[in-house]
């Protein structure tokens, strides 16, 4: 069992590599990680120069700062970088932080918090989890202008927000064991490939409602998944 699951790991693991969902998936997320280490290393830069400046500065109008002024430059330079360092970095996204986030947001944080449960999914919901996040990625720019407080609005929030964290955190609550056998329907690992598939062919559907204009029939498409997990299932 445990060789079949890592051949079917590997095989997903290959095929993300090489689908075009998976490589723009991979091609965010590294984009995602230059901006990060390009904005701090910015911050870091212009904490060095204001130093060097305030240094220069010193020495010009009151004198030499000697050796105790340039450890002391040292150590403000070293404080700042650690404080920079450790501010920079991004809080995980969470259901619950997902709840709170603008609208506009929700579609590049809700792919982030896909990506960070992958381990969680089995290797076949791995592709949907990639072409979700490639619908979110059309999605973001379609949401920059709505007014959140338009029921179009709430729809999406209820999915992303809502809908999409309950599907996976039931799924995960589900012993490992447990998650291929089906008892009563479907096996949790086929109701959470339904679930996902919902949520894409919804995103479609929404990203093509905004396209056209049409958010009276976004506010009212009713209920987004049919699948939802409970304690203990």
């Amino acid at each position: 069992m445990a060789d079949s699951e890592r051949v079917m790991a590997d095989a997903e693991a290959l095929l993300r590599r090489v689908s075009p969902e998976g490589r723009r998936s991979a091609q965010r997320a590294r984009a995602r990680r230059r901006a990060h280490a390009l904005r701090t290393a910015r911050w870091m830069g212009a904490v060095l120069v204001a130093v060097v400046a305030v240094a220069i500065a010193w020495g010009l109008a009151v004198g030499p700062i000697g050796q105790f002024g340039f450890l002391a430059a040292l150590g403000v330079v070293v404080a700042a970088w650690v404080a920079i360092a450790m501010l920079s970095h991004d809080a995980p996204d969470t259901p619950a932080r997902l709840a709170t986030a603008e609208v506009a947001e929700l579609p590049s944080r809700t792919e982030r918090w896909l990506q960070a449960q992958r381990p969680l999914l089995p290797p076949p919901a791995l592709r949907l989890a990639d072409e979700i996040g490639a619908k979110l990625e059309v999605l973001g720019p379609q949401l920059a202008t709505l007014d959140p407080a338009l029921p179009a609005a709430q729809a999406v929030r209820k999915l992303l927000a809502e809908e999409l964290p309950e599907l996976i955190g039931g799924y995960a609550r589900v012993p490992a064991e447990l998650r291929r056998t089906a008892r009563d329907g479907p096996a949790p690992d086929r109701q959470l490939l339904d679930g996902l598939q919902v949520v894409d062919d919804q995103l479609g559907r929404m990203s093509a409602d905004l396209a056209s204009g049409d958010l009276a029939r976004l506010a009212t498409q009713g209920r987004y998944l049919e699948l939802k997990y409970r304690d203990g299932e």
